[in-house]
């Protein structure tokens, strides 16, 4: 259950929620990007309301939450370039986050045929694609080898810097004292 939960968060900064499992870390921020309705409150976005199918709240918002899903029928490379266009992204940008995320060797692959680590930086290649204004990010470093959290690290770094806001759930110390400019803390006494 989640209650008296309040906070801004400025363009180019990091905030990180913390808490144990179960606290309601991922329903919080299914709450903040629609995908769950809160009980009370409400969640603003750049001053109004946020409403999901808001063409304008979509293109501010790029997310990778714990359960996305793939277009199974399309292969590494036609999924990232449909997600490019359909949000506006330069199409040069999903080469870049191929050879970026180290997707090369899957590029032409199906998503059910990725292992678990390919899965999930697929899913944070889809946010890279497009433009954005909030990147919000569950966990983001599940799943990933040591290169894999060092370049998430530093690609979170260059997002703050780019001006973008980035709200986060994670469980990794060392992830959170490199990118947090905020934490907030859920589920504790």
């Amino acid at each position: 259950m989640l209650d008296d939960i309040g906070f801004s968060l400025p363009a180019g900064q990091v905030l990180v929620v913390l808490g144990p499992n179960g606290a309601g870390k991922t329903t919080l921020l299914r709450c903040i990007v629609g995908a769950d309705r809160p009980d009370a409150g409400e969640v603003l976005l750049e001053g109004r309301p946020l409403d999901e199918t808001d063409p304008d709240v979509r293109a501010a918002m790029a997310v990778t939450l714990d359960d996305m899903d793939f277009f199974p029928d399309l292969s590494v490379v036609e999924h990232l370039e449909l997600l490019a266009y359909a949000h506006g992204g330069d199409p040069a940008w999903v080469q870049e986050v191929v050879t970026e995320l180290g997707l090369e060797s899957a590029r032409d692959q199906l998503p059910a045929t990725l292992s678990s680590g390919q899965r999930r930086r697929l899913a944070l290649a889809s946010c890279f694609v497009r433009p954005r204004k909030l990147l919000v990010l569950d966990e983001p470093e599940q799943r990933l080898d040591v290169r894999g959290r060092e370049w998430l690290a530093q690609r979170l770094l260059t997002e703050k810097a780019a001006g973008t806001a980035v709200l986060m759930a994670s469980h990794d110390p060392e992830l959170i004292d490199k990118v947090a400019d905020a934490r907030l803390v859920i589920g504790e006494p």
